[in-house]
């Protein structure tokens, strides 16, 4: 097929050899089959924010760090230089969140090299050497609804380990590789500990997983993972193998009031000390 002009300078550089299809085009970005040397992989070209329909932009990128302050400004303020900055902050932020995911041992395609909006990575085939299918587009037993469930679940509790959450997740953007579920499409992956909205985010990615999973496995459906997860994580003892149960217990006690507004009235107590003394 005739190179796309997004394309031209990667096969100029000798960074691809041959552009042999589209793969796909999607909200954020349209997707080619290439090939480099001997290898066959994929290239991702991200589309302009005028022409990209993902709209929480903004949430996404709360916790994300550009390079300097003046950086910072521009973005806040929206200026040119700002929106172009926002932009590729945008477009990095796959990029890490693919090679960090890739080093703690989550399934995601290998990434290779991002260069001027067009991030190359492996291309996830199914056992007969074609594209993987999406997981929406692949029929499941009960059985293997259960394990790729579970395989998932875990995924997204070695994310959090890593660091990050999908923010995402769904049916639509996990493949089904030949040694099973891949997980893709992370331009909207999040800080953990730097987005006020982790907790929510991570709750919808699990809730996706289980909504999905639960039409053929129904014994799903009052599965509680995502809490379970992020109660683990804030107490600091969630692990990459952790076991998991899907159950949550709620903490039943009441709130001891009085002890608490004892505390309140010692620490105006001490300001006010403290400005007498001042």
């Amino acid at each position: 097929m005739k190179t796309p002009k997004r394309l031209t300078t990667l096969v100029e550089e000798g960074l691809v050899d041959e552009v042999l299809g589209q793969l796909m085009s999607g909200k954020e970005a349209t997707v080619y089959i290439v090939r480099c040397g001997e290898h066959i992989r994929c290239a991702k070209v991200y589309k302009e924010a005028n022409q990209r329909s993902f709209r929480k932009a903004a949430s996404y990128q709360e916790g994300r760090k550009v390079k300097n302050s003046r950086q910072a400004r521009a973005m806040e303020k929206g200026s040119r230089y700002g929106r172009q900055m926002q932009e590729e902050v945008w477009q990095n932020a796959e990029v890490d969140a693919l090679y960090r995911l890739a080093a703690a041992g989550v399934r995601v395609p290998q990434p290779h090299i991002c260069f001027e909006g067009v991030l190359l990575m492996d291309l996830v085939s199914d056992g007969e050497g074609n594209v993987a299918p999406r997981l929406n587009d692949v029929a499941l037993s009960e059985e293997l609804a259960l394990e790729y469930h579970a395989l998932l679940v875990n995924q997204v509790v070695r994310m959090l380990c890593a660091g990050i959450i999908h923010g995402d997740l769904s049916e639509y953007n996990i493949l089904v590789g030949a040694d099973g579920p891949v997980i893709i499409d992370l331009p909207q992956a999040i800080d953990a500990a730097a987005n006020s909205a982790a907790a929510e985010m991570l709750e919808r990615d699990v809730i996706n997983l289980r909504s999905y999973f639960s039409a053929f496995a129904p014994s799903l459906k009052d599965s509680q993972y995502g809490k379970e997860i992020w109660g683990l994580y804030e107490s600091g003892l969630l692990r990459p193998d952790q076991v998991l149960t899907g159950q949550v217990v709620l903490d039943e006690h009441l709130a001891d009031v009085d002890a608490v507004l004892f505390q309140v009235e010692q620490a105006i107590k001490e300001n006010e000390i403290r400005r007498m003394c001042q």
